[in-house]
């Protein structure tokens, strides 16, 4: 089976720090394994609206919904690039998560389709690791709900544009990243 990477970059910078560091762990990925990179920010999703408990159904998604749901679909592994944000992801990554509760209400198979695919963070903060805690914690357990496969979280440190390049042990980490999965190719 071909290996199929989803990149969700939720940065509010394009090309910051977070991205740096992803697309460094991206360039070990064999040949063959496919890529797409999408920038949240720059996908129109309205504020999420919850229709659970008899506010009525989830609407049919709209043109940045459908992208973003095929898109998902599409893909064997997500990859969630998002900067710590006041110790979470950033605003439009939260979305994107809060949009799969509507996907869950959706005659998709949503959990099926999620079951299995592996779920990996890359992430750059200012300070010490502990500040990535609740971050690593969504991720992981948003993984463990719908039954996929976590692959970890890579960590990176920098605030002005460019820091990370200056840290050696996350651009050595980024090197083997993504090699924690199985990622022979047929």
């Amino acid at each position: 089976m071909t290996r199929n990477f989803l990149f969700l970059v939720g940065a509010a910078r394009a090309g910051g720090n977070t991205e740096m560091l992803a697309r460094r762990a991206a360039k070990e990925l064999p040949r063959d394994v496919e890529q797409r990179w999408i920038r949240l920010p720059e996908v129109p999703l309205p504020p999420f609206e919850d229709r659970r408990h008899g506010v009525g159904e989830h609407p049919a998604p709209a043109e940045g919904e459908q992208l973003l749901m095929d898109a998902t679909f599409a893909a064997t592994d997500i990859v969630i690039v998002s900067p710590v944000y006041w110790y979470s992801v950033s605003a439009s990554v939260k979305l994107y998560l809060d949009y799969w509760s509507g996907w869950m209400r959706l005659p998709v198979d949503f959990k099926a389709k999620m079951r299995g695919k592996t779920l990996w963070g890359v992430s750059v903060l200012s300070e010490t690791a502990r500040e990535a805690q609740p971050l690593i914690g969504t991720l992981e357990l948003c993984a463990e709900y719908l039954s996929m496969n976590w692959g970890g979280v890579l960590l990176g440190n920098g605030s002005r544009p460019g820091d990370v390049l200056l840290d050696d042990s996350a651009m050595t980490a980024a090197s083997t990243f993504f090699t924690g999965a199985d990622l022979v190719t047929a």
